[in-house]
């Protein structure tokens, strides 16, 4: 059983998620993990809306804490693979917290507030949720200003990579390739290369910068020893 109250609720709301999926996320059900009436629920939130909301948020801040947790260096390619190795290991690891918040089965809570990224710029008019979007923009600035992309609109770049990763990842946890790392090693990894270098990058460049990825995760992932599918992963990308 979790604590009491708002944060209670939310991390209650969090393991239902988990433990049995989206359509575990009832007044009912929430409040039992903690032991209390539905009540709380509409006293803290107002109802399910609001707390599938507050969960949705929850789960924005630790999506984009995976983005970022690996500290920038001064090349923007390999930070930016390093983000998709976040991006990946966060969906694998939490794959109702994903579903929830990118699925196309997300209650109405969540699809609401979605935006037009190819017009915004950003995919969502919640603030919690454009902070991981702005963090793939912003490596995509770098990118481009650095020489290693081609000009061209940041927020469309923006979407094209991050359809790259959403498709490869959610095909990945579905099973299509396998429980081996093969999504990464054989799908992911190459297809992200040919990728960059088709916007614009080196190959050879490219090649490097991935190289400089596997060693930063490697590093960073065995000391936190955090994450799904371990060191594998980390030392075969690409």
């Amino acid at each position: 059983m979790t604590g009491g109250g708002r944060e209670g609720l939310i991390e209650a709301g969090l393991l239902l998620l988990e433990r049995d999926g989206v359509e575990a996320l009832q007044a009912r059900k929430v409040a039992a993990e903690i032991g209390s009436s539905t009540m709380a629920v509409y006293t803290h939130f107002g109802g399910m809306t609001g707390l599938i909301g507050a969960i949705a948020a929850d789960a924005f801040a630790r999506f984009t804490k995976a983005l970022t947790e690996i500290p920038k260096t001064d090349d923007p390619v390999a930070d930016f693979l390093v983000m998709g190795i976040g991006y990946r290991r966060f969906a694998l690891a939490n794959p109702q917290r994903y579903r929830l918040i990118f699925g196309i089965t997300s209650p109405q809570a969540i699809t609401s507030n979605r935006a037009d990224i190819t017009v915004t710029g950003s995919g969502t008019r919640r603030g919690e949720g454009s902070a991981s979007f702005d963090v793939l923009s912003n490596r995509v600035r770098r990118m481009i200003a650095t020489g290693r992309m081609r000009e061209d609109d940041v927020g469309a770049v923006a979407g094209r990579l991050w359809s790259l990763i959403h498709g490869a990842v959610l095909l990945e946890m579905a099973g299509f390739f396998g429980h081996e790392d093969h999504g990464l090693t054989h799908v992911l990894g190459p297809l992200t290369i040919d990728v960059l270098v088709g916007m614009g990058d080196d190959r050879e460049k490219t090649t490097h910068s991935m190289l400089a990825t596997v060693a930063m995760a490697a590093e960073f992932y065995s000391k936190s020893r955090c994450g799904p599918t371990g060191s594998a992963a980390d030392r075969d990308y690409g």
